[in-house]
């Protein structure tokens, strides 16, 4: 089975067609703003309020709705769907960025989606984004992560919704070659909708993408290694490090193959996490 690459037909359905060749700015120009009400668009990640990433991802979204940004006093990676229970949640809104509204948590992405969906904004947001994370989160990452967590909340609420992360983790990453992939990937979801339920998981390649690929998740997981390690009042702990190990390398459908050759990648995440196989085994099971 051959990956769909897609082509402007697909992103475009309705609006202009372009080819991944065009720069954002062209691409900025063409986009339609002649909506009677613009939506409400939420834009949240987990690296924090500081990150380079969210603000590249709000500019983008300022072309299609009004923006409302909600996200962390610190770096929340790797918290997944955690929610806060042990401490009191805190949010407060602070100078704006790119001159939207702006509110800081002490909570993780999901936190940040539960409250603004049910305290801090007065008119529910129609769409979650996500992102930009710094570093991919294709395949099993996608259970890990914080920016799919986000974006798996807000499809609780019954808004579409959708995570964006870049393969690069440098602070200072270069996100001029993501953005159209963004936008196109935003664009076609508001023409087409997502069904109850799902969001999107969307990678994009460091160098500059040839296209976009729908596929699924690759089929790894992280070999964790922990290094052992002394502080300096002698007491011992532990270093994360490890490194993932793809079970399928030969597969051409997956998003780890689309990162490698240079394509963003598009999974659809669904929060139905049933065994459908294994299920209809257990009905002949004897209990």
């Amino acid at each position: 089975m051959e990956f769909q690459q897609i082509n402007p037909d697909f992103f475009f359905t309705k609006t202009t067609r372009l080819s991944t060749n065009y720069s954002f700015s062209l691409y900025l120009s063409s986009i339609q703003k002649n909506m009677s009400e613009k939506p409400l668009i939420l834009v949240t990640n987990d690296d924090g309020i500081h990150a380079k990433g969210l603000r590249e991802l709000v500019e983008v979204m300022q072309l299609f709705g009004d923006v409302v940004i909600i996200s962390s006093e610190v770096s929340m990676s790797g918290k997944s769907c955690s929610i806060t229970v042990d401490y009191p949640l805190r949010a407060f809104e602070i100078e704006n960025i790119l001159g939207v509204t702006t509110f800081k948590s002490n909570g993780t992405p999901v936190d940040s989606v539960k409250l603004s969906f049910n305290n801090l904004l007065e008119r529910t947001p129609d769409y979650v984004v996500s992102g930009i994370n710094h570093g991919a989160n294709s395949s099993i990452s996608v259970i890990y992560s914080g920016t799919m967590g986000a974006a798996i909340e807000g499809s609780l609420h019954g808004v579409p919704s959708v995570g964006f992360s870049l393969d690069d983790y440098s602070s200072d990453a270069d996100f001029s070659k993501a953005k159209i992939i963004v936008a196109k990937v935003f664009q076609s979801v508001i023409e087409n909708g997502l069904p109850l339920f799902t969001c999107l998981n969307v990678n994009i390649p460091k160098e500059k993408p040839k296209g976009i690929k729908v596929c699924r998740q690759a089929h790894g997981k992280w070999v964790e290694e922990f290094e052992k390690r002394t502080d300096p009042h002698g007491r011992d702990y532990h270093w994360l490090a490890g490194y993932f190990k793809n079970f399928e390398k030969d597969s051409t459908e997956t998003d780890i193959y689309a990162l490698e050759n240079n394509f963003a990648s598009v999974v659809p995440v669904t929060v139905d996490m049933t065994c459908y196989k294994t299920l209809e085994q257990l009905k002949n099971w004897k209990f």
